[in-house]
């Protein structure tokens, strides 16, 4: 009994970043019609939002051209990077990750549309 509680646990621990891991690009494609109305992710051209081309890897608020909040271009300064991880947090919940960022968006409440996401930024970057 107790090792099946203790497989239950690290089930519970290890399925986001499963998710993260693997995300379903068709299905982030679709979840990210959200952000289409202010986030280009097909070309390197700002709208209200930076692009997201080449997002994943890249050094918070260093797209050129942009203007970010104080507080997105001192995450940038800090060293803050879009890894897989950090988007995940991003996503969940924009303003808890980054306190007094513009983006308005509230986030995604679901792992599975955060890792699909995920998964079609990266699909994107080329």
């Amino acid at each position: 009994m107790k090792l099946k509680i203790a497989l239950a646990a690290a089930l519970v621990v290890a399925l986001p970043s499963m998710a993260m891991a693997g995300g379903d690009a068709e299905h982030g494609k679709k979840v990210f019609r959200k952000c289409k109305a202010c986030h280009y992710v097909d070309k390197e051209k700002n709208k209200v939002g930076p692009y997201l081309k080449g997002v994943v890897g890249r050094k918070a608020a260093s797209v050129e051209g942009f203007k970010y909040s104080a507080a997105m271009k001192a995450k940038g300064e800090e060293g803050l990077v879009w890894t897989e991880e950090n988007l995940d947090k991003y996503l969940t919940k924009p303003k808890a990750f980054i306190p007094h960022n513009k983006m308005s968006f509230a986030g995604l409440k679901k792992a599975e549309d955060r890792a699909d996401v995920i998964a079609y930024l990266k699909s994107m970057a080329k």
